[in-house]
């Protein structure tokens, strides 16, 4: 787990409280955690924290809707609503480009922010990203059971522990309970309970919000010229590996590294490796950089 000392702080944007816990120095590198129940940024990136620390500014925030940041998202246009509050992030911290490296749902937010705005970001780094192919298949077993945690009997520590240790990685084990014991704490936050961050599209709107959360149907995906390093697992249970290939073939500047025996966390599980090819991939002199 991390142990380098980080600082903490909060901002307001759009009237929205914004946390995020940063170390190092260097290019901003602005890492976006999942949208599982109870995730935040530190707890998301403990494995990764300290290595990209040693070569860049690394920024974590909680994404709003998680962690210590202010409940409650646009559920008409998610990712659009996210790309927005953490662009505000970097206007409020004086950042004018940053490195995003995101993971699952954190992954569909920098994709959108990119899409949106291409100047403000100088590489992308996506793991597993959600809004990859979400309108051509039905939800994957690990998303339906991520999707129910808030539904039926309501959230419970079985729920969590069963999500995480089946979906969540490829080998259960690897998980501690004490990673489960503040997940679940921060799950079951009544500000969440009573509004869940990550639902089902639902309403006359949900037709309209799904065909906004798959950007593989977003027009300007083939001119992204952004420099992207795609990580999957190959046994990712949530997101769908074939969206690995879908993505680097319908983006013009992007490689793809796919991992066996990893399942939707690969910075957790494949640490060494992930630390390794995103340092190399992110810095000045990278080769993959100028594909």
């Amino acid at each position: 787990m991390t142990t380098t000392e980080l600082a903490e702080h909060t901002v307001t944007v759009a009237g929205r409280s914004i946390f995020y816990a940063e170390a190092g120095v260097g290019p901003v590198v602005v890492m976006l955690h999942g949208g599982g129940p109870g995730a935040s940024g530190v707890s998301n990136y403990g494995r990764n924290i300290d290595a990209l620390a040693a070569h860049f500014r690394v920024i974590v925030p909680d994404m709003p809707g998680y962690g210590r940041s202010t409940k409650g998202v646009d559920k008409d246009d998610p990712f659009g609503f996210l790309a927005d509050m953490l662009r505000g992030l970097l206007d409020e911290l004086g950042v004018e480009t940053a490195h995003l490296i995101g993971n699952s749902y954190g992954g569909a937010a920098a994709l959108r922010l990119a899409l949106d705005t291409p100047q403000r970001v100088d590489k992308l780094v996506l793991m597993g990203p959600g809004g990859i192919g979400t309108t051509r298949g039905l939800p994957t077993a690990g998303l339906n059971n991520l999707l129910s945690y808030y539904t039926g009997d309501g959230p419970s520590r079985e729920k969590l522990t069963a999500f995480i240790r089946n979906y969540l990685v490829y080998d259960g084990n690897s998980v501690p309970e004490d990673l489960i014991d503040l997940r679940y704490q921060a799950s079951i936050d009544p500000e969440v309970v009573a509004d869940p961050p990550l639902t089902r599209p639902s309403g006359p709107k949900a037709l309209r919000t799904l065909w906004r959360m798959d950007l593989t149907r977003d027009s300007r995906l083939k001119n992204l010229q952004t420099p992207t390093l795609i990580l999957w697992g190959r046994d990712d249970k949530v997101n769908r590996p074939a969206g690995g290939p879908m993505l680097l073939n319908a983006m013009p500047n992007a490689e793809l590294v796919m991992t066996s025996h990893t399942g939707h966390w690969m910075q957790w599980e494949r640490s060494d490796l992930f630390n390794q090819i995103v340092s190399e991939f992110l810095g000045q002199n990278s080769k993959l950089a100028h594909v």
